[in-house]
C-alpha cells in the first residue's frame, strides 16, 4: 500500500527525530566515563570526517572561503555555544528534561524574529509563546524542590539555538547547505579540543565507546537526510508537528536506558510546551503563511539532535 505524500513525509520526520533522540541517549551514556569535552571531541571528529565526505561528493567545498562569511560565523558560534550548553545539561538532566525544555526552541526562533527581523507575529501566537515559556519554567521550576542549576545550561542551550537558527535564516542561497554543515561540524571539533583540559583531560576510551560514538555521528546525518526527505515529501504544516515526537523517544529512552521516571511537573510542563507549539502551529495555517514556526525542521536548519 503507497502512504500519501504527506503520511510518507510524517514517517520520515519521525525517523529523523528517532536518530537525533539515539544520538543524544549515546553522548549521554558516554558521558559515564569521559567529559563531555572528549565526547564533543570524538564524535565532531567523526562528524566532520562523514560530513566533509557527502560535502565533497555534492561538490559543496570547492568555495571554502565562503565558510568565513560572516552570517556562517555567527551560526557556527550559536551552535557551539549551543552544543556545549546542551552536552552540559544532558550529562546531569534526565534525558526527557532536557528534551522537553528544548521543544520551546520553534516558540522561541519566531520571538527572535518578531524582535529583530520584524516579521509580523499576531497576538494569539505571542500568547502561544507566552504560554510555551511557562511551560518551560514548570519544568524548570526555579526556586522549588527538584531545580537543578543544570536546567539553566538546557535554557542556555535553547537561546544559543535561537542566535543559530535567526543567522541561518539570513544566510545567503548561494552558499551550499553541506558547506555551512562541514564548517560546523569543524567548529565543533575545534571547541571539544580546546575545552579537553578544563574539564579534566583525556580519558582512554575503549573500541565499544568509540564505535558508539562514530555511531552517533552517523545518527545525526541519517536524521539530517531523513529531514530534507520529510520537508521534501508533502505539506509543511501538516509535518512539522511530527518534530515534537521526539519529546516521547527521549522519555522513552529515559526508562529503557537509563531508569528515568518523568515527574508530574516535568509531564505538564512538556505538555504546555507542545500544546503552544501545536497551537501556534495551526495559527500558522490559518493565516496561510509558508514560513511556519517550526522552521527550524528546515533542511537549512540543524535538528535538535545538537
Amino acid at each position: 500500500m503507497l502512504l500519501s505524500p504527506n503520511l510518507r513525509g510524517a514517517l520520515f520526520m519521525m525517523v529523523a527525530m528517532v536518530g537525533f533522540t539515539l544520538n543524544d541517549a549515546i553522548t549521554k551514556y558516554s558521558s559515564q566515563s569521559m567529559n563531555m569535552a572528549q565526547v564533543m571531541l570524538i564524535r565532531g571528529a567523526f562528524a566532520s570526517l562523514f560530513v566533509g565526505l557527502l560535502a565533497w561528493q555534492r561538490g559543496a567545498l570547492l568555495q571554502p572561503r565562503l565558510m568565513l562569511q560572516p552570517l556562517v560565523a555567527i551560526r557556527v558560534l550559536g551552535e557551539a555555544g549551543a552544543t556545549v550548553a546542551f552536552l552540559v545539561a544532558l550529562a546531569h538532566l534526565p534525558i526527557g528534561s532536557v528534551s522537553a525544555v528544548l521543544q520551546a526552541l520553534p516558540l522561541a526562533v519566531t520571538m527572535g524574529a518578531a524582535l529583530f527581523f520584524g516579521e509580523v507575529v499576531g497576538w494569539r501566537r505571542w500568547l502561544a509563546i507566552a504560554a510555551g515559556f511557562a511551560g518551560v519554567l514548570v519544568i524548570v521550576r526555579p526556586g522549588f524542590d527538584g531545580f537543578s542549576i543544570y536546567s539553566l545550561w538546557a535554557l542556555a542551550s535553547v537561546a544559543c539555538c535561537t542566535v543559530r537558527d535567526l543567522a541561518t535564516k539570513r544566510i545567503p542561497q548561494t552558499i551550499p547547505t553541506m558547506l555551512v554543515s562541514t564548517a560546523t561540524a569543524l567548529a565543533m571539533t575545534v571547541v571539544g579540543a580546546m575545552l579537553l583540559s578544563p574539564m579534566g583531560g583525556w580519558t582512554p576510551m575503549t573500541g565499544k565507546t568509540t564505535a558508539l560514538l562514530a555511531l552517533a555521528a552517523v545518527l545525526v546525518l541519517i536524521g539530517y537526510q531523513f529531514i530534507i526527505m520529510a520537508m521534501r515529501s508533502g505539506e509543511i504544516s501538516f509535518i512539522a508537528p511530527f518534530r515534537y515526537t521526539a519529546l516521547l523517544w527521549s522519555i522513552l529512552l529515559g526508562l529503557i536506558v537509563f531508569g528515568d521516571i518523568p515527574d508530574m511537573p516535568m509531564i505538564v510542563g512538556a505538555t504546555i510546551v507542545v500544546g503552544s507549539g501545536l497551537y501556534a502551529l495551526y495559527r500558522e495555517r490559518v493565516v496561510g503563511r509558508r514560513r511556519i514556526v517550526a522552521e527550524t525542521t528546515g533542511p537549512a536548519m540543524a535538528p535538535d539532535g545538537i
